[in-house]
């Protein structure tokens, strides 16, 4: 198994969700190093913070899904999180290599590859948890290619405040004339749903200087479909 190839994608750039989550376990250094060995022009992934005042990369609020071990990732620590072993694309255990990420490993993948975070601020992160998450990715020296993205508006603006020229998208399933509103009151691009994502908003966007980044798009004529809208972005599990 492979990824899926769309031809001709103009200037639309490809985004990997979650790393190649179509082939490797999500979230996981395969997933982010299979992304690497390809085309993408970025690698999404998610990012919680433990009880421990640590951070770890998951989606979700648990770790039943992928680990089977049902522990609630914001009330354990850290040390116990990375101990889990995750499941593999079969559902089954074995590969001990197949862990929790860190924010460190995840950004040094990026880089080594040199390929664009695309780093999501999981549920609301208090001001402080924002800035240590850019202090740690400053100190690997690649803030400058990294775009943050959050369905929690709040965490946006904390990120302006301290890091004004800072990409960052604003994550929606539709988006609502206020949010159009907010997007331009805080100088935020636009990540999508993509079903919800009509050609006359693209332009929208674009006659405002906005950005249009859209999720998760795994089919290949409705990721032509996008790209003929001109789509900045496509995020994808296993579209190249």
């Amino acid at each position: 198994m492979n990824t899926i190839k769309v031809e001709d994608k103009k200037q639309t750039l490809m985004i990997a969700h979650r790393g190649v989550s179509g082939l490797e376990t999500e979230n996981t250094n395969a997933a982010f190093v299979a992304a690497g060995n390809r085309s993408y022009f970025g690698v999404e992934t998610d990012i919680h913070k433990t009880v421990d005042n640590n951070f770890v990369i998951i989606h979700d609020d648990t770790t039943k899904r992928v680990a089977i071990d049902n522990l609630t990732v914001e009330e354990s620590t850290y040390d116990t999180l990375r101990g889990l072993v995750l499941l593999q694309k079969d559902g089954k255990k074995g590969r001990t290599d197949l862990r929790l990420s860190n924010l460190e490993e995840y950004i040094g993948i990026c880089k080594h590859y040199e390929k664009t975070a695309v780093l999501e601020l999981k549920n609301h992160m208090e001001k402080e948890d924002v800035y240590t998450i850019c202090g740690k990715i400053e100190e690997m020296d690649y803030l400058e290619h990294v775009i943050f993205i959050s369905f929690d508006l709040e965490n946006l603006i904390a990120l302006r405040e301290k890091y004004p020229s800072q990409p960052a998208q604003y994550l929606l399933c539709e988006c609502k004339e206020a949010d159009y509103e907010n997007l331009l009151k805080y100088h935020l691009d636009l990540d999508i749903l993509y079903r919800n994502l009509p050609r006359e908003l693209v332009e929208r966007c674009h006659a405002n200087g906005i950005k249009v980044n859209c999720w998760t798009c795994d089919d290949a004529e409705e990721a032509k479909r996008l790209i003929s809208y001109g789509v900045d972005f496509i995020t994808s599990n296993i579209l190249e």
